[in-house]
């Protein structure tokens, strides 16, 4: 489990550095680099020009920490990547974890992914 998670993780990384790759994330989770910059809150310029930017690689550490989470709820990369993507929930008015993290609520996020994998049902 942790190590298929590692795996997805290490494929986000820009290529000698430390940081997140937009890239590498838009296309791990099946996204546009539109949806990435959007999530960030920044010019998609700014994937390019500025990928070390403090808003962005916070952004996809965020969605990154939150796929970690979901991991531990659904083992399969595959199907985490859609519960966070596509799965509504409830308890956030049916809204998905990828939305969470676009107003900025990463903690609810992964507190629900916690609360779910340790039995709770909400």
């Amino acid at each position: 489990m942790a190590a298929l998670f590692a795996d997805v993780l290490e494929s986000t990384r820009e290529p000698g550095t430390s940081r997140f790759s937009a890239a590498g994330v838009a296309a791990v989770l099946g996204l546009q680099q539109q949806d990435i910059a959007e999530l960030a809150g920044v010019h998609r310029n700014t994937l390019r020009s500025h990928p070390e930017s403090p808003r962005l690689q916070s952004a996809l550490r965020d969605l990154m920490r939150v796929l970690s989470a979901a991991t531990a709820v659904q083992p399969d990369p595959e199907r985490a990547i859609f519960l966070v993507k596509n799965a509504p929930i409830a308890a956030f008015r049916h809204k998905t974890l990828f939305q969470l993290v676009q107003e900025g609520r990463t903690e609810d996020a992964i507190g629900y992914l916690e609360s779910i994998g340790g039995g709770f049902v909400g």
